[in-house]
């Protein structure tokens, strides 16, 4: 699986963003995908997980109620909606596939990473 993240940018606290991770590949259904970020001079964090038939889904706290994840597998596509947005979400996100498809918050579980998208909040 080869995935391409997309989306990042530069945006106002408060404000939202969308970011898409791109797969290739027809069996993307049967992995988890998960989102994780590395904010400057900090160490790569888990951000969320869902499953790879969308059905489950989970959080890291610091973002439950306002990041929501998804995924469409007829497109091949997961996102990741940011709403509500601060400045220490600023990072660069990646999103990544795991199988079998669990809902893996350690970041060691994934197999397939994509490039990375840069967000960054200003205040």
């Amino acid at each position: 699986v080869q995935l391409q993240a997309s989306g990042g940018g530069l945006v106002q606290a408060g404000g939202s963003l969308r970011l898409s991770c791109a797969a290739s590949g027809r069996t993307f259904s049967r992995y988890a995908v998960g989102w994780f970020r590395r904010a400057p001079g900090k160490e790569r964090e888990f951000v969320t997980v869902i499953s790879g038939s969308g059905s489950s889904t989970y959080y890291t706290d610091s973002v439950k109620g306002r990041f929501t994840i998804s995924r469409d597998n007829a497109k091949n596509t997961a996102y990741l909606q940011m709403n509500s947005l601060k400045p220490e979400d600023t990072a660069v996100y990646y999103c990544a596939a795991a199988w079998p498809d669990r809902p893996y918050a350690q970041s060691g579980m994934y197999h397939y990473w994509g490039q990375g998208t840069q967000v960054t909040v200003s205040s």
